[in-house]
């Protein structure tokens, strides 16, 4: 119904051109909390996207730990960018990776959408703990800079997932023809 996709329409992130955008209809019928674990999900896809694009461009550049990433000797600079690094990160480092990635999953990245204490919207992780002046920002400004980060998401998600396409296809998106 009508009502049930006008439900959105004023949520954050429904803005021109487009409005509200939900060409699949996940929330047609209007229900809030599945809205909310979208937008959930969505921000935090965002978040990760964004240290994908500075990682991918800051290992692109060169620019590597110093040391030995493993006993074996193996050191930070011989690990290639993008896709190359899987096959040369050691295992036990990946599954370092993976594991730490898996504890902040669980424990760390919680929010009202999947269990944890309400805070101030969807997406706010910071538990209690954290708030480098957020609390300072009257309403406007928390709203706009929400809109911001998650348009700054969208745009990063697009921008890995073309960087991995075109690393994939042999063409470079970077300027002067770089490829990893």
């Amino acid at each position: 119904t009508s009502t049930a996709l006008n439900a959105f329409e004023n949520e954050l992130g429904a803005q021109v051109p487009l409005g509200f955008y939900d060409p699949l209809g996940l929330v047609a019928d209007g229900n809030q909390a599945n809205f909310d674990r979208l937008r959930y999900v969505e921000i935090k896809h965002g978040r990760v996207a964004m240290l994908a694009i500075a990682g991918y461009l800051t290992t692109l550049a060169g620019v590597r730990l110093p040391g030995n990433i493993s006993y074996d000797g193996t050191q930070f600079s011989d690990i290639p960018a993008g896709f190359g690094a899987l096959s040369k990160i050691p295992d036990a480092g990946l599954f370092q990776l993976f594991a730490f990635i898996g504890f902040l999953e669980v424990f760390v990245m919680k929010d009202s959408a999947n269990g944890a204490a309400p805070g101030a919207f969807v997406g706010d992780f910071r538990n209690g703990a954290l708030d480098f002046g957020w609390d300072t920002f009257d309403e406007e400004t928390k709203f706009s800079k929400r809109a911001i980060e998650l348009n700054q998401g969208r745009a990063a998600m697009m921008g890995i997932l073309a960087l991995m396409v075109h690393e994939k296809l042999g063409v470079s998106l970077i300027p002067g023809g770089v490829l990893p």
